[in-house]
């Protein structure tokens, strides 16, 4: 075969969660959509905020289409850097300013970009602290390193330290970290956050080397019950932040998003430069003209995400009341459950035998428990639910 055999390998098959996503499409077909029971998506449902429909308006009318789709500065548009700086700036009183961004088609773009301005050989290791988003294994591997996989603390999907001090060593580079959590929706309260820099801290000099702390931050947004998601880089100071306004804004299908390295970091502009080069070298400059005009204007607006809350009541209150053990999540929107048997992959074939469609945590790196994505319509809910109670009885007739 005259083609690359890894880029072959990814490419000839989807991940699992696009597997399922399209065997949805194919059986709604024979049985009716409203038969079947999709949760294997996290494709947003709440609409995006009315300043970005509104502002796409005003930018068509107020200017040429030469302007508005041309190209941008290969960083991105600097009034739009300059925007989400003055917000971050605000919010979390930091001191970023505009040379500290990246624009990015996404999260992916940011955090492949990242990684390749990163590894510099491949003895390099990145550590990801599980359940963890599946394509970081791609990411990371596209770089030639190495993926560490620490595994999940499932008391309370907070780190376990225990395992990650054992698992950092001399080759490692950067650990990836994503609070709120796809897929458990945790959210990495303060004193973990603290543990961990005081950890890396101590590990960056035991070591004589720089770790970075990768914060992968789409979901920074949806959390619930006022619970505070903090900004790591006011913790640790080798912190580079990876963002999408996929989750946020609702806008997933225009991938824009950015990645941020502040001046705290050690040669900081080196990195930042770094991170131009990578863009460069995988042809991700000038992130889409329009949209970054139109993130200048929305920067801190969110779509309704109490529609979020409502939909993780509801279906958390309604399994855990058939019987199913869930994690409660405190932002994103997944719910994470304990499959009734060992093997999780099994669990999600019998659960589409009810047309339910469940992700395996396998994948995750967290065996035994399945992903539910809530991101969707309050009545496909409520219409699943006599789904999942077959699937429950169907358990407790066979013990």
């Amino acid at each position: 075969m005259s083609v690359n055999e890894k880029m072959y390998e990814l490419g000839s098959k989807r991940s699992a969660i696009r597997e399922l996503f399209e065997y949805g499409k194919q059986r709604a077909k024979i049985v009716g959509e409203e038969n079947v029971y999709d949760f294997s998506i996290g494709n947003p449902t709440v609409p995006a905020p009315e300043c970005v429909n509104e502002t796409i308006r005003q930018l068509t009318e107020e200017m040429d289409s030469i302007t508005l789709h041309g190209y941008t500065s290969a960083q991105g548009d600097f009034e739009t850097r300059d925007a989400i700086a003055k917000y971050l700036n605000k919010t979390y009183q930091c001191t970023f300013d505009a040379d500290d961004f990246y624009m990015t088609c996404g999260a992916a773009a940011s955090l492949t970009i990242t990684l390749h301005a990163l590894i510099e050989n491949r003895c390099e290791e990145v550590i990801a602290i599980a359940p963890f988003f599946p394509e970081y294994r791609v990411f990371v591997e596209g770089t030639g390193a190495k993926l560490v996989v620490v595994k999940a603390d499932t008391t309370n999907f907070q780190i376990d330290f225990e395992a990650l001090e054992k698992a950092i060593n001399p080759n490692t580079k950067a650990i990836i970290i994503n609070s709120p959590n796809n897929p458990s929706g945790a959210i990495y309260d303060e004193a973990t956050i603290r543990r961990l820099s005081s950890l890396l801290e101590e590990k960056q000099k035991e070591y004589a080397k720089e770790i970075y702390l990768i914060s992968d931050e789409p979901y920074r947004e949806i959390a619930y019950d006022g619970v505070e998601v903090p900004y790591v880089t006011k913790y640790y100071r080798n912190t580079i932040v990876c963002y999408s306004y996929s989750k946020s804004l609702s806008l997933p299908g225009e991938r824009i998003g950015y990645i941020l390295v502040p001046k705290e970091v050690t040669e900081s502009r080196a990195v930042y430069a770094a991170v131009c080069g990578a863009g460069r070298s995988l042809g991700y400059v000038c992130a889409p003209s329009m949209l970054q005009k139109v993130i200048a204007r929305c920067v801190g607006q969110t779509g309704d995400i109490n529609l979020y809350k409502k939909n993780r009541d509801l279906l958390y209150n309604g399994l855990t009341e058939l019987g199913y053990q869930c994690f409660k999540p405190a932002g994103a929107f997944y719910l994470f459950v304990k499959a009734l048997e060992e093997d999780a992959n099994r669990f999600c074939e019998k659960a589409k035998e009810q047309d339910l469609l469940l992700v395996a945590a396998d994948g995750f790196g967290c065996p035994g428990y399945v992903r539910i994505s809530y991101c969707v319509d309050e009545e496909m809910i409520k219409r699943s639910f006599g789904a999942f109670e077959k699937l429950y009885d169907s358990y407790q007739t066979s013990l």
